[in-house]
């Protein structure tokens, strides 16, 4: 399947007065776990701007996709750098004892939501009084097992979700899964109206998401390169945030053509209306950190709710030695 791809060796090309040349950068790869978009966004600014560049690194981003698994690639030692989903992925690899990391937290808080029609759930709690959930098989193994022990839902509300928003349109004691830029988007151009968005990480599932992994073999031979990457990420995303993103949202585009401005301007609004990306932890130590209370919490919950195993060495999962040193705060 053709990927298009960005190199920071291309980007460079258009920014004035540059003197490095690509025999003076190491190249290094980074897949993504779906097709571009804004959630992807810092990625991006920091090939655009040439921060990777910066420190020495030629950085391509291969978008992933329904067809493309580069967490594989990253597995099979092809790419060095892979977005995470969420802390879950990680505590499964360490029960298979794959030597997987996760060397940054670039979002603070889990996007997923749960969306309901306005006057019918008006909060969280509201929400288990609504006739059916719809929740993906993944969403019912992972946080809806968590929603039923922690705040009492239960499994019979819940009925499977086709990434077809139709049946929750039509009936008003539905609600639905969503993801925090996307869902409610599409419900407001096809329902015309904005509806009622409960953040799953404001009731306390407080995994981290957007991770940046890394193999334990990269950090250990190459941490130079991996301390590049990770700070060139974080200087991206504020700079992304709240500088300007013009190139970036290009990229973004020219590599997936059905990400119009809208959809940009819409997911950017969210992410810094929420919180996911520079909230917590990440206000005074820097977009990325990961801190071990925040593993120690997710991780304890997940196993009282039945969803991880207990005794995985799941502190292998993660290192913090190359976030929380408040870089890039001085972007903002």
């Amino acid at each position: 399947m053709f990927q298009k791809t960005l190199t920071a060796a291309a980007a460079m090309s258009l920014i004035a007065g540059t003197a490095l040349a690509d025999g003076h950068l190491t190249k290094v790869s980074f897949g993504t776990n779906w097709v571009a978009q804004a959630e992807h966004g810092g990625f991006y600014q920091s090939v655009a701007d040439g921060t990777y560049a910066e420190c020495g690194l030629d950085v391509t981003i291969l978008p992933g996709g329904p067809q493309v698994n580069n967490r594989a690639l990253m597995l099979a030692g092809r790419i060095d750098f892979h977005m995470g989903g969420d802390l879950l992925q990680a505590f499964s690899a360490a029960q298979e004892n794959i030597p997987v990391v996760n060397v940054a937290a670039i979002f603070q808080k889990h996007p997923q939501v749960i969306v309901a029609h306005p006057g019918e759930a008006e909060s969280w709690e509201d929400l288990k009084s609504l006739d059916t959930l719809l929740i993906g098989d993944n969403g019912f193994q992972s946080y809806y097992q968590w929603m039923i022990n922690a705040h009492g839902f239960t499994a019979e509300q819940r009925k499977p979700y086709t990434f077809n928003p139709a049946p929750f349109l039509a009936d008003k004691k539905t609600g639905m899964q969503g993801y925090l830029s996307s869902e409610p988007y599409l419900i407001k151009k096809e329902g015309g109206f904005d509806p009622n968005v409960f953040l799953i990480a404001d009731a306390g599932y407080s995994s981290y998401a957007t991770t940046i992994e890394t193999m334990r073999e990269t950090i250990d031979t190459r941490p130079e390169q991996v301390q590049c990457f990770v700070e060139g990420s974080i200087k991206g995303w504020y700079n992304y945030l709240y500088n300007d993103n013009a190139a970036a949202n290009a990229a973004i585009q020219e590599a997936n053509p059905e990400m119009t401005a809208d959809k940009i301007a819409f997911a950017i609004d969210k992410l810094k209306a929420w919180g996911i990306v520079d909230s917590g932890d990440a206000e005074t130590l820097g977009i990325g950190v990961i801190t071990d209370k925040t593993v120690d919490d997710f991780y304890a919950k997940m196993v009282e709710a039945g969803v991880v195993d207990g005794g995985i060495d799941y502190k292998g999962t993660y290192t913090t030695q190359f976030v929380g040193n408040g870089v890039g705060l001085d972007l903002k």
